[in-house]
């Protein structure tokens, strides 16, 4: 059980590195119409999946390169859970089993209705504790373009092929702000507790390690501090919208290159504890 709701935030730097690629813009770093660099929230989820995962826990929406239990779908994985299948066509049970078997769906929610199967028949949604915002930058970002090419024969073949051209972009800095909340009520629903809620506080501080590629190198991404809002009732003492404006993060020179060029500011509320951690 959740004891109190908790708000959070985090603030994360780049470097030389692109965040989270656009599928729809030729994998460029993502940007709002502003020129402001983002992070989507799904984006951010999918980096505290991994997290959870690398830490033993079970995780049922799993990436294929990180899977760990042979199942090439989230039907498949469903289908296979013992504790799914007992629970039959019982909307409620087969929500519970679903919360206390998988970490993700206890914290995040679910949303279970497959074709044909054994599921079929099966539609069940579960609305999960844990929220979070897409990440946006403090400062406009700019996007830089390497042109790459490949010179190595992909099939075996008489003689060298020709190189294939490609695109690699990255943003030179930026300074990215999140914020989410846990609900207490929610919690109630999906059996999240506290230690889950420890859990995904440790996460967010280690949300870059295990998490490199060739468009995040390692050191590229880097969690500056986690601000972490424990209320002392269920239903908050204040609201999630003034806890997060009590984070501010604001530039100390023009054209800040660092993380060291921001200041970081966390103000208080009467009676609101705040944890501050540190990125390792």
């Amino acid at each position: 059980m959740l004891s109190n709701k908790i708000d959070f935030a985090v603030v994360f730097s780049v470097k030389n590195a692109n965040p989270n690629g656009d599928p729809l813009n030729g994998n460029r770093p993502r940007l709002n119409y502003d020129g402001y660099g983002e992070v989507s929230d799904v984006c951010l989820k999918r980096k505290i999946r991994n997290r959870l995962q690398d830490v033993g826990y079970s995780i049922f929406v799993q990436s294929d390169d990180r899977c760990d239990d042979g199942y090439k779908s989230l039907s498949e994985r469903a289908s296979g859970a013992a504790e799914l299948k007992a629970a039959g066509k019982d909307r409620d049970a087969y929500a519970k089993a679903a919360c206390e078997k998988w970490i993700d769906v206890r914290s995040f929610g679910q949303v279970f209705a497959f074709k044909g199967g054994k599921e079929k028949g099966v539609s069940v949604g579960v609305r999960g504790p844990v929220s979070i915002h897409s990440a946006i930058s403090v400062c406009p970002v700019n996007i830089e373009s390497m042109q790459i090419t490949k010179s190595v024969n992909s099939e075996t073949k008489e003689g060298k092929s020709s190189d294939t051209m490609g695109m690699k972009h990255t943003i030179e800095h930026g300074m990215y702000v999140t914020y989410g909340s846990i609900n207490a009520q929610l919690a109630d629903k999906t059996g999240f507790s506290d230690k889950d809620a420890d859990v995904i506080k440790e996460a967010l501080v280690s949300l870059f390690e295990n998490d490199s590629s060739s468009a995040r190198p390692d050191g590229s991404m880097e969690i500056c501090k986690v601000i972490w809002w424990p209320h002392n009732c269920r239903s908050g003492q204040y609201s999630s919208a003034k806890v997060h404006r009590c984070l501010t993060v604001e530039p100390k020179v023009d054209l800040p290159k660092s993380a060291a060029d921001y200041e970081i500011k966390v103000d208080s509320l009467a009676g609101l504890d705040v944890e501050i951690i540190e990125g390792r």
